[in-house]
């Protein structure tokens, strides 16, 4: 229980802490790589160099000293954070070490005014705040692991196909190398993978999106190769296009995530996604189809080309409402009238393809994309609480 001084404290800081927020996550993280360095076959190193860990976490600071003294309000956010820490494999003797290195970048960003007084009341909060996770995350280890055919941390899953989806788009089967089952998942949920790449001397993990309904026996995970090899994003994607064949073995964390389809509402379903945004929702729509049968589904996504959409002939077999939005139809598109609308979706456009407006909202694709479809959602009168989405990488805002 924290002290009202220490409460006032943490609380006074955080208009500091959303002016130098960036500031202090970028100089914790150079110190916490420095003195462990063994943590980066944990963080992903891409996230690193793009910034976007930095600003995720500055993001979590601020939140954590605005409502130090109403805790329960950033629970949610403790839980998205929880999975990702449980996919990837953060444990409790972490926190100590995150906990050191923070207060020291505090220290170093702020100078003398981030006084003893001020370093003893993070201290403390930090120590709440940590207990808040590490409870999170046991539970979250001990469901996965307790789960009928689940596990604690990765499991050798091999390759059981490897199945081309479009010019750039690959999915990969998986399956457990000891010939028993996988748990299941929900509709959204994603695994980390972990891999040893040649010449790297860090160990990758990465999060995909399963895009498969659950069916016990495999996982399927469908990933887009970025266009340069020697850029930070585009290492593993590359890897597992270039390197990775049927019949060998990939390390995969039990399913997670927090991004997943309420199955208990009836309204109705519309699902939007972007290039290879289009996995987490493909799970979501063959779910929705083989349980609600019943629902009004429509199903809305954009890609440059034909040449690069996934699932088109998967997603037309199900019973939803269709539309393709291409960027750049090419000439083979627009004589077989492979698409619904040329160029981006548009508020205008939405506004005549979704009949219902008061409908369950599910949307996945670049920060850019997502970006879009939210103002364009709430132009045409879509509730903020009705829309759900979920970012690639750490959490950013809309």
């Amino acid at each position: 229980m924290l002290s009202a001084k220490t409460i006032e404290i943490v609380k006074s800081t955080a208009p500091v802490l959303e002016r130098y927020g960036q500031d202090i996550t970028k100089r914790f993280y150079e110190l916490m790589f420095k003195a462990h360095p063994e943590l980066l076959n944990i963080f992903n190193q891409t996230n690193q160099k793009t910034g976007r860990q930095q600003t995720a976490l500055a993001n979590t600071v601020y939140a954590a000293a605005v409502y130090i003294d109403q805790l329960d309000k950033i629970i949610p956010v403790v839980k998205q954070i929880g999975h990702k820490h449980r996919s990837i494999g953060i444990k409790p003797e972490h926190y100590p070490i995150v906990g050191e290195h923070l207060l020291l970048a505090i220290k170093d960003v702020l100078k003398d005014a981030a006084t003893d007084e001020i370093i003893h009341a993070w201290a403390e909060a930090y120590g709440v705040i940590a207990d808040a996770f590490i409870s999170v995350e046991q539970e979250m280890y001990e469901e996965a692991e307790n789960k009928e055919g689940g596990w604690k941390d990765f499991k050798e899953l091999y390759v059981a196909n490897k199945v081309k989806e479009s010019d750039v788009i690959t999915s990969f089967y998986l399956k457990p190398k000891d010939g028993s089952g996988v748990s299941s998942f929900l509709p959204g949920q994603y695994v980390s993978i972990r891999v040893n790449i040649p010449g790297k001397e860090y160990t990758h993990i990465r999060q995909y999106s399963l895009s498969d309904a659950p069916n016990g026996e495999y996982y399927r995970i469908t990933v887009k190769r970025e266009a340069d090899d020697q850029k930070p994003e585009g290492a593993v994607s590359n890897y597992l296009h270039d390197y990775v064949k049927e019949g060998d073995t990939i390390e995969v964390s039990a399913p997670a995530g927090e991004f997943v389809l309420n199955m208990e509402s009836e309204k109705p379903l519309v699902l939007i996604s972007g290039g290879v945004g289009i996995t987490p929702l493909m799970s979501m729509l063959k779910v929705a189809a083989k349980e609600q049968p019943d629902r009004d589904m429509t199903f809305i996504h954009a890609a440059r080309s034909g040449h690069y959409h996934a699932f088109r002939k998967e997603a037309a077999s199900l019973d939803a409402k269709m539309f393709v939005c291409y960027e750049k139809p090419t000439e083979e598109d627009v004589a077989a009238q492979n698409f619904d609308k040329e160029g981006y979706i548009t508020a205008e456009w939405l506004q005549q393809v979704i009949e219902n407006k008061d409908a369950d909202y599910y949307m996945c694709g670049p920060l850019s994309f997502m970006k879009a479809i939210y103002q364009a959602l709430q132009e045409i009168g879509v509730k903020e609480e009705s829309i759900h989405y979920e970012f690639f990488g750490p959490n950013m805002k809309l």
